[in-house]
C-alpha cells in the first residue's frame, strides 16, 4: 500500500456483496463477495484457515504461498503474549519497526499484503479456562498459563496491530452451559465490550487520523434471542454504523438475527467435526467458517477424500458408505504408490506417493505432517468451491442429501502417534495429569543404568583399600 495515498474510511476498506440478496434474512445458503482494499477478494462460503503461533503448523511461509490458494488466515492475540504482567509495548509483536501504513500483525508474521488477516482474542479452537473472565477483561491461556486480557489492552492491540477485520470480545463459558445467571452476565459484559471498543475504535472523539481502518466483527454469543435480545437491538440502532460483520460461536446463533443485520458477514467460529457440518453450516446461511477438523486430520496421519458433490454411484455398486479419507499410517500403503487421492491437482499428490508418506510417518519425519497439510487444505479449498457452484446452480440441498447417503458419518480414528504436541495443544484437565507426550530422550535411562553398573566395578582413584582388594588388584596386609 502506497504510504501517499489518502486515507480511507472504515467503509472503503470492507465491502460485502450478496450475490443472492433474498438470502439476507433466511436460513438459507448465501453466496457473496468479501473485499477489503488492498487484499484478495474472498468468495463466500469460504473457509479461513486458522493458524498457530503466527503460522500455518507444519507449513513453512513460502510453500503455504507457493503450493497453496489460501487467502485469508486467523490469528488469536494470547498466541503472541507472554508473562502475565507484561504490558503490551513490551511484547515482540510491538517491538517490530513499521510506519504509519503498516500492520505489525503482518510484518512481525512476515506475510504479504495481498492476504487478509482476522484477529480475535483467542486461538481457535479454545482451551477451557478458569471462571477468571470479569467485567474488563476475558481469560486466555498463552505460553506462560493462564492470564487475563483486559479490555483497553485488546483495544490498544487493534490499534496497534492493524489487522483488516478483528473480532470483537466476548464473554464465553468454554466446554460447559452456563446458568441462568452466568448468560446475563455474559450478555451484558459482550454488551459492554463492544461499546467501549467501537466507541475507543471509531468514536466521535477519535480524530480522523487515529480512527482505526480495521474492520470491527461484533460477537453474537450463543445464547437465545430472549436472553441477548437488548444486545442484538443495540447492535442495530447504536453500534451499527461502526460494525462490519458479525462473529458467531455455534450455528444455532444464525437463526437468532435479525433481518437488518442480514446483509452482513458471518463468521461462524464453529466446531465441525465432518465435512457434513460443513455443510450444514453453509445451508444455515454461514458465509465465513473456522475448520479445526484440516489441521486434526493431518496430525493424525489422515489423508481427506471426499468431493461435492459426490460421484454418481456405478450400477451394482456396493451400499456401503465410503470413507471420508485414509489413515497413512496403516502398514497397507507401504508399497502403494499411488497418489493420495487419483486427479487430485495439489503438490502432494503430483510429486508424492503413499508408500512416501507412509514411510515418512512411520520415521517421524516432519515432512510428513507438512504434505499432509498441504493436501488437506486443497481438500478444503476445493470442496468450498464445489458448494459455492452449487449454490448457484440451485441444487444445493439435493447434492448435500446425496453427499450424506454417500459417505461415512465420521472420519477415521487416529491411530499413529502423531507430532510432538505443544502446550497450548494439551487440554488441561485435571492437576498432575499423565504425560501427553513420551520423554524425548527417554531411550538414554538403559544406557544410564548399564554405565552405572559397570562403574561400580571399576577401580577409581578415590577406591580405598578394601576397594582395592575386592576389584582384585592388591591384598592388604595385617598389622
Amino acid at each position: 500500500m502506497d504510504p501517499e495515498a489518502p486515507s480511507q474510511s472504515r467503509d472503503e476498506m470492507l465491502s460485502f456483496s450478496l450475490l443472492n440478496p433474498t438470502s439476507a434474512s433466511t436460513l438459507t445458503p448465501r453466496l457473496g463477495n468479501l473485499a477489503i482494499a488492498g487484499r484478495n477478494p474472498i468468495s463466500t462460503p469460504h473457509y479461513i484457515p486458522l493458524t498457530s503461533r503466527g503460522a500455518v503448523p507444519h507449513v513453512a511461509h513460502d510453500v503455504m504461498l507457493k503450493q497453496t490458494a489460501i487467502g485469508s488466515l486467523y490469528f488469536g492475540l494470547e498466541d503472541f503474549i507472554e508473562k502475565q504482567n507484561q504490558k503490551n509495548k513490551s511484547l515482540p509483536i510491538y517491538q517490530v519497526p513499521t510506519e504509519s501504513h503498516e500492520s505489525a500483525l503482518r510484518k512481525f508474521t512476515c506475510f504479504p499484503e495481498d492476504l487478509l488477516l482476522v484477529l480475535g482474542p483467542r486461538r481457535v479452537p479454545p482451551i477451557p479456562t478458569p471462571p477468571m473472565n470479569t467485567d474488563n477483561s476475558i481469560a486466555i491461556m498463552t505460553a506462560f498459563g493462564f492470564r487475563q486480557l483486559d479490555a483497553n489492552q485488546y483495544v490498544e492491540a487493534v490499534q496497534n496491530l492493524r489487522p483488516d477485520i478483528v473480532v470483537g470480545l466476548a464473554d464465553l463459558v468454554v466446554g460447559q452451559r452456563p446458568g441462568y445467571k452466568r448468560r446475563g452476565k455474559m450478555v451484558d459484559r459482550t454488551h459492554a465490550f463492544a461499546m467501549h471498543a467501537t466507541e475507543n475504535l471509531y468514536g466521535q472523539a477519535v480524530s480522523e487520523e487515529n480512527r482505526s481502518k480495521t474492520a470491527y466483527f461484533a460477537p453474537v454469543l450463543p445464547l437465545d434471542n430472549a436472553e441477548q435480545m437488548i444486545y442484538l437491538d443495540e447492535l442495530e440502532s447504536d453500534l451499527r454504523p461502526h460494525i462490519s460483520g458479525l462473529a458467531l460461536y455455534e450455528p444455532e446463533s444464525l437463526s437468532v438475527l435479525p433481518e437488518t443485520l442480514g446483509s452482513l458477514p458471518r463468521l461462524l467460529f464453529g466446531q465441525p467435526a465432518t465435512p457434513q457440518d460443513v455443510l450444514r453450516e453453509v445451508s444455515l446461511g454461514a458465509d465465513l467458517l473456522t475448520v479445526p477438523f484440516v489441521g486434526v486430520t493431518s496430525d493424525a496421519g489422515v489423508a481427506l477424500e471426499f468431493a461435492f458433490p459426490p460421484p454418481c454411484p456405478t450400477e451394482g455398486s456396493a451400499s456401503e458408505a465410503r470413507p471420508l479419507g485414509f489413515d497413512l499410517w496403516s502398514s497397507v500403503h507401504t508399497f502403494d504408490t499411488s497418489p493420495l487421492v487419483e486427479g487430485c491437482q495439489c503438490y502432494t499428490c503430483r510429486n508424492h506417493h503413499r508408500a512416501y508418506i507412509h514411510h515418512l510417518l512411520t520415521a517421524k519425519e516432519m515432512l510428513a505432517w507438512t504434505l499432509l497439510q498441504i493436501h488437506n487444505h486443497h481438500t478444503m479449498d476445493v470442496f468450498f468451491q464445489r458448494i459455492r457452484e452449487s449454490i448457484q446452480r440451485g441444487t444445493f440441498e439435493a447434492e448435500v442429501q446425496a453427499f450424506q447417503r454417500f459417505y461415512a458419518s465420521e472420519l477415521p480414528k487416529q491411530t499413529g502417534q502423531g507430532p510432538r504436541l505443544r502446550g497450548h495443544q494439551i487440554t488441561p484437565s485435571k492437576a498432575h495429569q499423565p504425560r501427553r507426550n513420551p520423554r524425548g530422550f527417554g531411550r538414554l535411562d538403559d544406557a544410564l543404568e548399564k554405565f552405572a553398573e559397570s562403574q561400580s566395578s571399576v577401580a577409581t582413584p578415590d577406591t580405598d583399600a578394601e576397594g582395592l582388594e575386592a576389584h582384585g588388584f592388591a591384598k592388604k596386609q595385617d598389622s
